[in-house]
């Protein structure tokens, strides 16, 4: 378990989740809202319809200060770097950068190029995440990746170039994976010398090709004490290495973590817009949960007819509202404020399960009315957040 962090801001803050729905190709693992198409998008219509759903969501929520922006997808790297630039300006319009927010763009290896990402920098992006995946050419094909291992190490040296915040992620726990060699791999990727890594256990989504070759006996991966002994690894190498999970799936050096995902774990406001974002807004009649249309050419549509794509926006009770709080608190190291908890729920954690977890060594009590998910509780973190929810 990593050491104990300092308790995290009163505020979580604000932020903008940008969604771009395009990709070269689909991976058969994803079941993000991605979309592959032969004919390239008309960005310029995009970027119009990204400005009427900002400041439609400005109209409703009134100003605010923004901490973080994050280029989501997709393949975010498939835009200009002025289409990026013109939506950055119209968030600023909508409600200001802060001037330390921190602005995010995911990139593929597929996509990157020095000269593309020296635009995104002066469009005003400060971070890039790389969706590396594997630092291994057969495991990149398994996944249906399009780059090998070098091209990623390459586009990995090209983002450090260019920015002084990168991140990477991988996914392991794949089919026939030694804890050995994931060590190794693992050991490889730090040695780029990142600040910040997101480690992704392969998990079997619905409706994704992976889904198919998995009920028909064609993709197995490894069952709970070997995905456990490769939990295990990632926590040992990772802290050993300086960069502690300061999330379930997510590791850091001090300092570096994801701001833009802190305020999501941390239960901020974030406004999603683009095709199938999501966002949770404060507005006048309380805490909302909004999604926006799927399809990219109907969300344009939307907009252009209505301003706005959204079409989910659903009032969230308090204990909705407690119950995503535990959800997302937990999956942190510094885990969650009890009083905070209570104000939104109305009352306290159930006292007898808060209880048998503590003896059990699930959950752990912190300074400051605070706790967490233990090391050997975090595996288990959707029965604990059912118990204490009850």
């Amino acid at each position: 378990m990593a050491p104990r962090p300092a308790p995290p801001p009163v505020d979580p803050g604000f932020g903008v989740y940008v969604h771009w729905p395009f990709c070269k190709a689909k991976c058969p693992y994803c079941d993000f809202n991605s979309h592959v198409r032969h004919s390239p998008p008309d960005q310029a219509r995009f970027v119009a319809a990204f400005r009427a759903e900002i400041a439609h969501t400005r109209q409703r929520i009134g100003q605010r200060r923004t901490q973080s922006v994050f280029f989501g997808g997709g393949t975010p790297s498939l835009m200009d770097p002025a289409t990026v630039g013109a939506i950055l300006e119209a968030i600023d319009t909508a409600w200001p950068l802060d001037a330390r927010a921190e602005v995010t763009l995911e990139a593929n290896p597929t996509s990157v190029e020095a000269g593309r990402f020296r635009g995104y920098r002066a469009a005003g992006v400060n971070r890039v995440s790389l969706g590396v995946q594997a630092l291994d050419d057969a495991a990149l094909k398994a996944l249906g990746r399009m780059h090998t291992a070098q091209e990623a190490l390459g586009a990995v040296a090209v983002a450090r170039a260019a920015f002084e915040r990168v991140s990477f992620d991988l996914i392991y726990a794949r089919p026939d994976q030694k804890p050995e060699d994931w060590a190794a791999e693992l050991k490889r990727a730090i040695d780029e010398g990142c600040e910040h890594l997101s480690l992704y256990q392969l998990t079997i989504e619905d409706g994704t090709p992976f889904a198919a070759l998995h009920r028909a006996g064609r993709l197995i991966v490894p069952d709970g004490d070997a995905a456990r002994a490769l939990w295990d690894v990632t926590q040992e190498t990772t802290l050993a290495a300086g960069l502690p999970a300061y999330e379930i799936s997510n590791h850091a050096r001090p300092g570096a973590e994801s701001r833009h995902n802190l305020l999501y774990w941390r239960y901020g406001e974030y406004a999603g817009v683009g095709p199938g974002a999501h966002g949770r807004l404060d507005t006048p009649e309380g805490r909302v949960a909004t999604s926006t249309e799927r399809s990219p050419e109907e969300w344009v549509a939307r907009v252009e007819q209505a301003g706005h794509g959204v079409i989910v926006d659903e009032r969230l009770s308090r204990a909705e509202q407690a119950d995503e709080y535990l959800l997302m608190g937990l999956r942190l190291t510094e885990g969650i404020d009890r009083a905070r908890f209570a104000r939104l729920a109305g009352r306290d954690l159930d006292a007898t399960h808060f209880a048998t977890l503590l003896v059990e060594g699930l959950i752990e009590e912190l300074p400051g009315e605070r706790l967490r998910a233990t090391a050997i509780g975090l595996p288990v973190l959707d029965a604990i957040v059912a118990d204490l929810a009850a």
